[in-house]
């Protein structure tokens, strides 16, 4: 890749990740050339569709060729998209998905609101771009084991973080350095073919409040 060339980052948030302590914020801060997918109004907040289409126009509106940085429900929102059209995405960073198929704690959407919404069923077919899938062992929003089978059915490498919670400013993570780290292996993934393994975060207590 040349600098002519080299991939614009756009980050794709969650439902509740619009904010400056959330480490994407802050990762587009220390990485040159970063779009954010902007949040639907309020109305249109819960719709898959929504979400969806303001992927696909962020993604459109670039001329250079894209790598995705999605987080919670942006992971979901990535792979619904991918479904149907994949523009000029050239990789993906996904982190902690939410399992929105079980009843999530008290305080979030049901199951029945995000099935109606159209969240639900997960799309599990294999993602048409390479992925690292990162995950977390005690997030309350998935299980390990069910993102792990996530990861296997979109053909992603994935990683175990160890105990970060959904890794957002709740869980303490304002600040996640080992997010540029994963980055980087993605885009050095694309000057070469990378099968798909598991690896382990090797410093899985990361600076948090800061």
């Amino acid at each position: 890749m040349n600098p002519t060339t080299e991939p614009i980052i756009v980050m794709v948030p969650g439902l509740a990740d619009d904010h400056d302590d959330h480490w994407q914020t802050r990762l587009a801060t220390e990485v040159n050339a970063t779009r954010t997918v902007p949040n639907p109004p309020v109305p249109a907040h819960l719709n898959r569709h929504a979400w969806v289409t303001a992927l696909d126009s962020a993604v459109r509106e670039l001329p250079h060729p894209v790598v995705l940085v999605a987080h919670g429900a942006g992971v979901l929102t990535t792979v619904h998209w991918a479904r149907h059209a994949t523009g000029n995405v050239l990789a993906a960073l996904l982190v902690t998905p939410p399992d929105v198929e079980i009843p999530l704690p008290t305080g979030y959407p049901t199951t029945d609101q995000l099935t109606h919404h159209g969240w639900n069923p997960i799309p599990r077919r294999r993602l048409p771009f390479p992925s690292i899938l990162a995950t977390s062992t005690n997030d309350v929003l998935a299980s390990r084991r069910r993102v792990a089978g996530m990861a296997e059915t979109w053909g992603s490498r994935l990683v175990d973080l160890g105990p970060v919670g959904h890794l957002d400013p709740r869980a303490g993570y304002r600040m996640w350095p080992y997010a540029r780290t994963l980055l980087d292996e993605l885009m050095q993934s694309l000057h070469r073919t990378n099968p798909a393994s598991t690896t382990r975060d090797p410093h899985p207590a990361r600076v948090k409040n800061s």
